[in-house]
Formats: C-alpha cells, structure tokens, sequence
C-alpha cells in the first residue's frame, strides 16, 4: 500500500476498509498482510562475543545483544558469523519458517547440545526475506552491515517492514489489463473514496532526440502482432544496486532484485502493468527488427535454455540475429551485464493472442507474458516511457539519453459509446444524474458530454476488450455507487403453469431405467467416429457428413449412429473387464439440413438416438441378446409410453445374419434395431473373445408415440411368493407368446434363459423363468400356491403343449 499511496492520498483509512471497498467495487482482496505483525517479537541484535560450541563443530555459541537488560545466549550455525555483526534475532514466541520451508513454527528456549539457546538468528528465508537479502551460500544469515540501528530495534522498524500488502488473485482482474500495476490500482482507490490520483511522473520525453544519429533505427515487419515498439539508447549507467526502497517494494511484490537497470525495468512493469526489457547496447548491431523467426534459428534465454525457433514465433532481432523472445523472456547474450554501460531500453505493446500462443508453446510464463496477454493499449507505452527516464535519470546522475525511436503499427483506437441518461438509471433500477454519472466515469478516466444522451469516450487502457457497449457503463456506475447501497425490491412476475416437455421427460426415465433398473452405465463419446468402425457397421461407403478440420485424418466424419462410438468404447474396455454395460443417449449426423428456428442458419438433421450394449464372455451370445430384448420389453412400460414390437424386416450391417430384429410401431414404422454383433463386425473393429448384444433406438421417433392407459397398482400388503418354471416347449414357441399369456395372471415374470441340449428333444427348447404370486386380501397358503402354480401349468400345457421339464 506504500507503493499505492505514491498516486493516492489513503490517509484515514484502515487496511480492512481499503480491503473491503476494493473488494466490493472492483476486485476479491483475499488476504490483508500486516508486515508488522508478520515480524513481532523479531528484533536487531549485535553479536558481542562469538565462540566454538563445546560439543558440536558446526555449531557456534553467541552472546546478542538484543535490547533488553541480558545479552541473549543463542546456538547458531552460521557460516558467516562474526563479533560486531547486526543480525537478525527471532525471540522466543515469535515465528519462522524453518530452513524457509513449511508452515512457521514458534520459537522456543531450548537446549541445543547440551547449550541453552534463547532464541534464533535467521537466515533470509526465514523470516519471508529471501528476495530482499539472497543468500549466496547454505547456512548464510543476513547480515545487517549497511543498517546503522541499535541492537533491540524491531526488525519491521530497522528494515521498514511496515507495509500492508493486499493479496489479490489474478482471476479477479483478468479482463482488466489496466489493474496489472500500482497505478490503476491506485485509480481505483481515488475514484472509490472521491481522492485526488497523482500523476504517475512529472517526466516529459524530449522530442528532438528522436531519431538522432545515435538511436537505433526500428522496423516492425510484423505489424498485427507488434502494435507498437520504442527504443531508446542511454549512456552513463552501470550494473550498482538499487537503493533499498525499490528493492524492498520489489522484494514484498515477489520479484528478487538485481541491480538498479533490471530492477529498474522491473519497477516499471509493476507500477504501470506495461513491460520494459534492456538491452546492452554493445551488442546490438545496427538496428532494431521486431519479425517473425525464420526456420531453423535458435535463440539462448538467460537462464541458459535454447529455444528452436518457428515462423510462428515473434522475435526482437538486431541486424545479425535473434536477441529476445518478444514481450515474453530476453536472450542471454544480449542482456544486461555487470560491465554494460550503455542501455537500450525497449518499450513495447505486442499482441495479446500471438504472447499466448508462444508463451503455451514453449511452456513459458513470465510476468511480462502475463501481461501482455491481458491486451495493453499502445498509449500504456508513454506512461513506462517516462516513468523509466525518470528514474534511470534519478538513480543514475551521469546518464544521458542520446536518442530514441518509437513506431506504432496500429494504434489502440478509444471505445465510443452513446449512454441514455433515462436508460441508465432504468437499468440501474434508480434516479441517476448527469452530474453523479460524469464524476463517477471521469475518476475512473472516461470523457463524458452531452446532457441528456452522454457521449462516453473510454480511455484506452480501457479499450482493449473490456469496455465494449452500453451495459459496461452501467456497471462501471453500479460498481463505484456500490451494489450494497441499491434498494433490494423483489422481482414481480407473472406465475405461469410450467410447459410439460414430454420429450425431456422420456429422456430422463429412460436414463434412469438403463443406469438404476439395469445395472449400465452411461457414457458419453467424440461426435466423430474412426474410418475402421464405419466400416465394421457397413457405413463406410455412405454418404456421411465430414469436419472441415478432422482431429486426425481417419476421424474425418461425424456419426451417423451410435453403434460405432460403442464399438470404439468396448474395444477399449475390453483390455480390462469382460463384464460391460453401457448405454450412450446423443444426437447423430445425418444429411439433409434443417432450420435452426428464428433463424437463417441451417444445420445437418440431427436425430437423438440411444444405444446400449451387454458384452460377455463368447459363448454368452444368444443369453446376452435375450437379457437385452428382455430390457427393451419393459423399457416402454417403464417410461409410459405405448409398446412396439419386434419383427424382420431390414437387417442393420452390423449385425448377425442370424439374431436380430427390428423395432416396429404399430404404424410399422422401423424405430430401431436389436442384435448380436456379427463375427465380421467385431473382426474388422478388432474386438476380440466377446460377444455384444447391441440395441440403437431413435428417441425422436419413440417421443411421439401415443401414451398408454396407465394402471397403478397400490404396494402390496402381503408377501409375494416367487416360483420357478422350467418348460419344454416347441422350437416356434416365443418368450413374448408366454409372458402375453400368464402377465394377467400373476404378479411379476422374468425370464432366465433358454436351453437346448441333453435331456431336450429335438425341435423342443427348454425355458427357464422366474413367476411372483400374491393376493390383495391374505398371504397365500402351500395349497393355495400350489392351486395357482396348478393353474398356470394347465394354461401353458392347453395353448402350447408345454410339459415341465424333470
């Protein structure tokens, strides 16, 4: 907040207020830090004596002065420790994190070796300061030389650790590239709490230095990605430290500093949002090109990586090569260095899509790359332009700017936008003014005219894709006004009866049917299906609809059934279960078009189908075919809508020659197929030791069909009693023709299996089935189950010779 307060008049606030008006009006504040509370009970201290611990050699034994009435004896192993060193001392009851890793533990007097210890010295990462004070070797603990301040001093004191830092997540402002620094931040607050914004710098360019013998010629060869590109060429600077104010706003940023000219361009980024990057100018030869790469050319990042260069890529280059990986990471020869003297400070806006692609490409995400994928506008340049003279010209006393040059390629044009002062309020949902609208919109740097019909000019950092029409600007009034201060008024509506959608309804209880009923489980696949299962369902020669931009050569064309994503889906399992049940309910791809309503645009026929599948072991063919049908029977009960039934009268390419069927209305219309997966089929799929029974079914043609009487039935009240059957019938005998007959005679039917083999004659098969007895009025007796079993034994026996098998 120190860095903000630089812009804003903050005096009389309170952190948490600051937190809670920002969080309200612009972005989610999600932590408040208090530095001071971070380092109590961690002070100064100046070690007086200095002498080898008696039972470990690694360890030293100190006498601190900390302050307080006793000098503190305390253990430390440093390996940098001498007597009239200013340390760090953390006291017992305060906090660190331990080695800098982990969360912080407290601090404790303790025996260490056989010595009491009163306390710890730290190290950097200790005491969340490893970017401020780096160690350059294991075991170093900061050494307070350059800090004139007495032993006992608190360390937030001595080191002005006194800020308060507002922790905000990128997620809040990530369509707000002009919060991507101190400043706008800072335009927040003045706008919020109706104060004054300071300007960013009193620094103004000097114009007649551009384009003098000593600046670098610029050429931008890549115009849509490179919108903007400045250059300027310093002498009189070097490679010393920056004064401790920066590196400590660096530090508490998270960004490590380096010397003044990195920290520098570093400083800048942080408080206008716009990346800087130098050069050392004895390595640029000739000029500045900003270009795509050419094949082949490689380029070494300063942390000692190469890159393989594409067309793809955009590079800033000199007259020879390739020196940075623009507006993303610098190359390593070109860079700053400890001797440079003279500086090419680049200042650049690149386009935001092309910084992504790069960026996720070589997997690179730096804070400049951040940014710029935020969208900067072209005038942001300006604002780090002459924050950076200003500095480099305060930090550096000898420098000398001995020209520049500045391109624009395409200019960040301001977003224009019309605002009826009547629909304003109206959206708002109170009285707004002209006056209140023009204070508001004018702190937050738009240009308001007009009366009535406002022209509303917005300024460029706001213009990238941010601010875009009229309902922008209604919530840039509604944000500073402050939501809470709206008048809650309940919404009045007109309660209508809800629209029974009967389509969505049957898609539900089907669902549920197959995945709670059933046991399956519902899977969901790719609209395009591979080249190998169109044709192992013989559709590979069809006339099928193909992607302009396939996902792989032999996935050129969306599906036209179901049945080859369940195909794809079983091969796939099969490596490791052979137990599947799955059902898939989506659109399929047909051609011919239709007219997306209140529409021109018209799309392929896309018809819902469903599609299921029972795998099983290669011999469990025809049960898993019945277990199958025998779902599909009571699927149409189930969801309340009238029965089809089966029939033969058009074979699906899929299926065995010998077990299929066609699902039929009673119109006899064909609304579906069910069968085995022919040998040929799962051959050319390359599914192996299987067997799959497969059922696809058009939802659209089951939606319609007529209701049927429903007749519900109250739980019964007494126990059902379940009895099984095993008949011997004639070969033409069918499941349907049996449950037909005993369904009004009993509670419940579920067929097993059928059998044929010893014991059964020829022509004759056995079936097996499961039958529920009950009453309304008892529980049934022995004799009177047996009566009833009696009963259904003689209707089967009188209307298909049935005998029970012994």
């Amino acid at each position: 907040m120190n860095w903000i307060r630089d812009y804003v008049d903050l005096s009389g606030l309170e952190a948490s207020e600051l937190a809670h008006e920002l969080t309200m009006r612009t972005v989610e504040v999600e932590d408040i830090i208090v530095q001071k509370e971070t380092y109590d009970k961690i002070v100064v201290g100046l070690i007086s004596e200095l002498r080898k611990h008696p039972n470990a050699d690694k360890l030293k034994v100190t006498i601190v002065d900390v302050g307080a009435d006793e000098p503190a004896t305390i253990v430390c192993g440093g390996c940098n420790l001498y007597e009239g060193q200013r340390v760090i001392v953390a006291l017992p009851g305060s906090y660190v994190r331990w080695h800098g890793e982990g969360e912080p533990v407290e601090i404790k007097s303790t025996k260490l070796r056989g010595v009491m210890s009163y306390g710890m010295i730290c190290a950097s990462e200790e005491v969340e300061l490893g970017e401020l004070f780096p160690a350059s070797k294991e075991a170093e603990i900061v050494d307070l030389k350059d800090f004139d301040v007495p032993a006992g001093m608190p360390i937030s004191e001595a080191l002005q650790l006194d800020d308060i830092i507002l922790e905000i997540d990128n997620k809040s402002l990530t369509n707000r590239p002009d919060l991507w620094g101190h400043y706008g931040i800072a335009r927040e607050f003045a706008a919020i709490f109706k104060r004054e914004l300071k300007p960013l710098t009193t620094y103004t360019l000097d114009t007649n230095l551009r384009g003098t013998k000593d600046a670098l010629p610029i050429t931008i060869e890549a115009p849509e990605r490179c919108l903007r590109y400045a250059g300027l060429v310093f002498t009189g600077v070097d490679a010393r430290e920056a004064p401790y104010w920066m590196r400590l706003r660096l530090s508490s940023a998270g960004m490590s500093p380096h010397n003044c000219l990195i920290d520098i361009t570093n400083y800048v980024m942080l408080t206008t949002g716009c990346p800087t990057h130098g050069f050392d100018r004895r390595f640029v030869e000739e000029e500045i090109i900003v270009r795509e790469a050419k094949p082949g050319e490689t380029l070494e990042l300063l942390d000692d990586t190469f890159l393989e260069l594409t067309g793809e890529d955009l590079v800033i280059c000199d007259a020879k090569e390739p020196m940075a990986l623009a507006g993303i990471k610098g190359g390593k020869k070109d860079s700053l260095h400890e001797d440079t003297t003279e500086l090419v400070l680049e200042v650049a806006i690149f386009d935001a899509i092309s910084i992504r692609k790069t960026a996720q490409r070589f997997n690179i995400r730096t804070e400049a790359s951040a940014r710029y994928e935020k969208a900067l506008d072209t005038p942001r340049a300006d604002q780090s332009l002459a924050l950076a003279c200003d500095l480099i010209f305060k930090h550096f006393p000898a420098a000398k700017l001995l020209g520049y040059e500045d391109v624009v390629a395409k200019h960040t044009e301001p977003v224009v936008i019309q605002v009826d002062i009547e629909d304003l309020s109206r959206n708002l949902g109170r009285k707004t003014t002209v006056n209140d609208v023009r204070s508001i919109l004018s702190a937050l740097g738009f240009t308001v005219t007009g009366d009535e019909i406002l022209t509303v000019t917005a300024p460029s950092w706001r213009s990238t894709g941010d601010i875009e029409e009229f309902c922008d600007i209604v919530e840039e009034v509604a944000r500073i006004i402050g939501y809470e201060n709206f008048a809650y008024i309940p919404p009045v509506v007109t309660m209508e009866k809800a629209v029974k959608q009967d389509s969505f309804d049957l898609e539900r209880k089907v669902r549920e049917y197959l995945a709670f009923r059933c046991g399956f489980r519902e899977v969901f696949t790719y609209p395009w299906v591979d080249d190998q299962l169109l044709e192992a369902v013989e559709m590979a020669d069809a006339d099928l609809l193909r992607l302009a931009q396939p996902p792989a050569p032999e996935q050129s064309r969306l599906r036209p059934s179901l049945v080859p994503s369940l195909l794809n889906n079983a091969r796939s399992n099969l490596r490791f279960t052979d137990n599947i049940r799955v059902f898939e309910m989506a659109q399929v791809f047909l051609p011919g078009h239709e007219l997306t309503p209140g529409t021109e645009e018209k799309l392929p026929l896309q018809p819902l189908n469903l599609a299921a599948t029972i795998v099983s072991d290669e011999d469990q063919g025809v049960r898993v075919f019945r277990e199958l049908k025998g779902i599909l029977e009571e699927l149409p009960y189930y969801c309340g809508a009238e029965a089809f039934s089966f029939g033969s009268i058009r074979k699906p390419g899929w299926a065995d020659k010998d077990v299929w069927l066609n699902l039929v209305t009673n119109s006899g219309e064909i609304i579906g197929n069910l069968g085995l997966l022919s040998k040929k089929a799962m051959n050319t799929a390359d599914i192996k030791l299987a067997q799959m029974a497969i059922l696809e079914l058009n939802m659209d043609k089951l939606a319609p069909l007529p209701s049927r009487d429903n007749i519900y039935r109250p739980l019964p009240r007494y126990p059902l009693v379940e009895e099984d059957f095993a008949l011997v019938v004639d070969e033409e005998i069918s499941w349907e023709q049996i449950r037909s007959l005993l369904a009004p005679m009993v509670r419940g039917l579920t067929f097993v299996e059928e059998y044929r083999g010893t014991q059964i004659p020829d022509g004759k098969k056995s079936l097996f089935f499961h039958v529920k007895l009950g009453s309304d009025e008892k529980t049934l007796s022995s004799e009177e189950i047996a009566g009833k079993r009696a009963a259904i034994i003689k209707q089967l026996k009188k209307n298909f010779g049935a005998e029970l098998r012994q």
